[in-house]
């Protein structure tokens, strides 16, 4: 390609980018660095800039292919980014368009992994004090898991002979795939909006980590985290750990186990109503003894033996506080008297009534005692009250 003398600047940019873009080598590049820079527009394309001890390089990451990275970027983390190199033209600068990103030395799921269960243990969600108690006599079973899986027959087996007379309400759900973790968070919603169980086992069989994974998203562990249902957590083999077994209730080795957890043991329950009514018969038979011992001790005493014996002991002591009480009451009377006769006598003495009987008499006019001859005029009625009886009189000299 011959090019021309003089190039404009977008010329120029325009034909570096076709060389670029035109080598094979150019066009599926692994690069490893160091992350930094990193912002996540929020068109979803995420840029940044990787680096190593003597450089540094721009690159791109579009939404399409950051959604499907599955640990979350975050500055000074070493990567090994996938893609091609080319030239922005405006800026005339090349980059690196990343297509796929891994963590260097460790893998992305278990970065991912990592990352989720430090951020929602940091929000409070596996906190102790949020976990709900299973209850003990659970009638209704919620299962959220494959239809064909083998957990499922697992969980039906367990319970079918441990306590069959709970029910078991399974809501099929994907346990693997794209689609899964919208699924059991689906179940689990649906399941507390209707009330439908006493109890949810979450869960599925054993695998690798990416058969898992569904029970590692977010989602999933926020619907667990918020179910009013008591949850069991049932996910792989006992070795198996997912974000799901930190946010539920109670975690479960296997499926098997989970169900065992669900529901009593119907022949451990027996035993148990067994020794409760032995020890139910044991107590009242103790409580019968206890009594009857009671009532012969009264019967035995001599209240209740010889009541008549009692009763004259008590009578003999009702006579003597009776002799007791009028000795009393007439040496009060006595005393009471020695001490009232001085007074009558001096009350007597200062008596109008004895004052009259020596031939006085006590002048009144309209219920007032007259003290003052001025107090009448000639022609007015006074009132004599004399020892015996009252005159009514009528004034003819008033003299001072």
């Amino acid at each position: 390609m011959k090019l021309p003398a003089v190039l404009t600047v977008s010329q120029l940019n325009t034909y570096i980018k076709l060389l670029l873009d035109g080598d094979a080598h150019l066009s599926n590049v692994y690069v490893a660095g160091e992350l930094s820079n990193f912002k996540e527009h929020s068109s979803g394309h995420c840029y940044f800039t990787l680096k190593d001890e003597n450089a540094t390089l721009k690159a791109v990451m579009f939404r399409s292919a950051a959604q499907k990275i599955r640990f979350k970027p975050e500055n000074g983390l070493r990567v090994i980014t996938r893609g091609r190199v080319s030239v922005y033209e405006r800026d005339g600068q090349y980059q690196l368009y990343v297509d796929d990103m891994q963590p260097d030395g460790i893998g992305a799921l278990n970065l991912a992994f990592e990352q989720l269960k430090q951020k929602l243990n940091a929000e409070g969600l596996f906190a102790p004090e949020r976990k709900k108690p299973v209850p003990r006599f659970s009638q209704r079973v919620g299962v959220v898991t494959s239809p064909t899986g083998a957990a499922l027959r697992d969980i039906v087996n367990v319970i079918t002979r441990r306590f069959p007379a709970a029910q078991i309400v399974l809501c099929p759900v994907q346990v693997q795939g794209e689609q899964a973790a919208g699924q059991i968070a689906g179940a689990i919603r649906r399941f507390n909006k209707g009330a439908f169980a006493d109890v949810l086992i979450v869960g599925r069989g054993g695998g690798s980590i990416e058969d898992l994974w569904a029970f590692n998203e977010e989602i999933v562990a926020r619907a667990v985290a918020v179910s009013e249902i008591p949850v069991i957590s049932a996910v792989g083999h006992e070795t198996d750990y997912t974000i799901c077994d930190f946010a539920a209730d109670l975690r479960a080795p296997t499926p098997s186990a989970a169900a065992e957890l669900a529901v009593p043991s119907r022949i451990q329950q027996k035993e148990y109503l067994k020794n409760i009514s032995v020890r139910s018969s044991e107590a009242v038979r103790g409580k019968i003894l206890l009594q009857r011992q009671i009532i012969k001790n009264l019967s035995d005493s001599p209240a209740l033996s010889s009541p008549l014996a009692a009763l004259d002991a008590h009578r003999q002591r009702l006579d003597s506080l009776s002799a007791q009480l009028t000795v009393f009451t007439q040496d009060s009377v006595r005393s009471k008297r020695s001490c009232f006769m001085p007074l009558l006598g001096k009350l007597d003495a200062l008596s109008p009534l004895r004052v009259l009987a020596r031939g006085y008499a006590i002048a009144t006019r309209g219920g007032k005692a007259l003290l003052d001859s001025k107090q009448v005029s000639p022609g007015s009625e006074v009132e004599l009250k004399l020892s015996k009886g009252t005159l009514t009189c009528l004034v003819e000299n008033v003299i001072d």
